[in-house]
């Protein structure tokens, strides 16, 4: 058994693998002390520290395709239910919503194939209220109040996407997740547009999004780099990285839009 090339190979994939483990010589470290007499361990011992790293269960995977599925669910109901609303989106801008309505919904669907593949059950619809209990008791009849809303989900989706794609590494999950999200950042980038804004993030500004919609995108550091020490303005360093949003976050931007059940 060739534990150089093995690592080798694991190293290739992941260079941080060791960062999700312990260390390569502590990792080298146990193997050697089970000795050539245990050598049939060594595959359990590999085995144990790879779970650790990269191991999810079945549920644990599920509990992250239920959460995108929910956010899907939302964005799906919220454009279909646009595109019934008589004389709120102009006819000029109909087919742009009808094709970002049909990715949703495809979205939905190949969701619920992937967790079904998995013998995992999918979470139920839930019932939504895109007024927000009056909040936004105009979403169906203003097209300014109906763009905000959809540039809230859509950037919202983008951040929540990233924040759990760490969960999926290792997983052949995490590229049927990385499919979606980069085309909801087009979505995102699309409907900006379509409110005069840039089609990226520039710190922590909302234009009548709710604000917890973009909480830490007015950061500058990246690992432990100041970007703005590299030369950049605080505008630049905030456009050019997304933050990822935890499911907290997420619960409290999409909560008044989902009625309790």
């Amino acid at each position: 058994m060739n534990l150089s090339r093995i690592f080798k190979a694991i190293e290739s994939v992941d260079p941080e693998v060791y960062e999700r483990t312990s260390n390569r010589r502590s990792l080298f470290g146990n193997l050697a002390s089970v000795g050539v007499k245990a050598a049939a361990t060594v595959p359990l011992i590999l085995g144990s520290s790879l779970k650790k790293a990269y191991g999810k269960g079945k549920a644990s995977v599920g509990d992250v395709l239920n959460y995108a599925l929910t956010l899907e669910y939302l964005e799906d109901a919220f454009y279909e239910q646009g595109l019934m609303a008589e004389g709120l989106i102009p006819e000029n801008r109909r087919v742009i919503f009808q094709q970002i309505s049909k990715h949703e919904s495809a979205h939905v669907q190949f969701l619920l194939g992937v967790l079904d593949s998995m013998d995992v059950t999918p979470v139920s619809k839930p019932e939504f209220d895109f007024t927000a209990n009056g909040e936004y008791a105009t979403v169906w009849s203003s097209y300014a109040v109906f763009l905000t809303l959809s540039q809230a989900f859509e950037d919202t989706g983008v951040r929540a996407y990233k924040g759990r794609a760490q969960e999926l590494v290792g997983q052949a999950a995490l590229t049927a997740a990385l499919q979606i999200h980069s085309v909801e950042a087009r979505h995102a980038s699309m409907i900006r547009r379509l409110r005069a804004e840039k089609g990226w993030i520039t710190s922590a500004e909302t234009n009548g999004v709710p604000t917890a919609v973009y909480a830490g995108e007015d950061v500058t550091m990246q690992g432990t780099v100041d970007i703005t020490g590299l030369g950049y303005t605080t505008a630049a360093a905030t456009q050019a990285f997304d933050e990822p949003l935890t499911p907290d976050q997420v619960l409290a931007i999409a909560g008044p839009f989902i009625v309790a059940s």
